[in-house]
């Protein structure tokens, strides 16, 4: 998430501090990232240290403001006209998880897969709860705000990412039947004729009289 480009797009509707920003950010993106100020202050320092943005003066609570710069908004105006690279997608934890689940002697895999399952699921119930309310509100005969639009689209991502995270651990669990189907089968069976393994107690073997 491009916390630097979020912020320009909002400069580039006119001079704010960073409690502003913090909180409009958080409104149009549904608190989904959230942020604290100190986050905010240092990525404002960075992107006026890149001649981005610049100081705009205090009011007279003493904040400082900040407006972007025509070179922060030619910056913002790529950001909207490329697409976001998947050449370095972002570290997924669970794919993380998973990999180094399958190469550790003793972890119950299956169980991994299972449990992160039953979490997805109900997260997904639980976004789709907050689609039907945020629909709502966007349908609403007033006219919804721009706000009420940015935040159902943010929730239509998470829905379309977490309806295939469960079809993907699906996937895992029938590739992780496969291996442990193919395994099996590549244990050599014992010979129907051999004889039963003879027990052995204190040095001398038994079965015999």
């Amino acid at each position: 998430m491009s916390i630097r480009h979020g912020l320009l797009a909002l400069l580039d509707q006119g001079p704010r501090y960073g409690y502003q920003l913090r909180t409009e950010f958080e409104a149009r993106t549904g608190s989904t990232w959230p942020l604290n100020v100190g986050q905010v202050y240092t990525t404002l320092g960075r992107l006026e240290r890149d001649g981005l943005v610049e100081s705009a003066g205090e009011d007279d609570e003493g904040h400082q403001f900040y407006a972007v710069t025509e070179e922060g908004r030619a910056e913002l105006r790529r950001w909207f006209d490329s697409p976001v690279p998947r050449t370095s997608p972002p570290r997924d934890e669970l794919a993380i998880k998973l990999a180094m689940a399958v190469t550790v002697p003793g972890v119950d895999v299956a169980a991994v897969v299972q449990g992160q399952r039953r979490h997805s699921m109900k997260a997904l119930q639980d976004y789709t709860r907050l689609k039907g309310r945020a629909l709502a509100a966007d349908s609403d005969p007033d006219g919804g705000s721009s706000n009420d639009l940015a935040w159902l689209l943010v929730l239509e991502q998470l829905i379309f990412q977490t309806e295939a995270e469960i079809r993907w651990l699906d996937h895992c669990e029938a590739r992780l039947g496969r291996h442990a189907e193919r395994l099996a089968a590549a244990e050599p069976a014992a010979p129907a004729d051999a004889p039963p393994a003879r027990r052995v107690v204190k040095g001398r073997a038994r079965g015999r009289l």
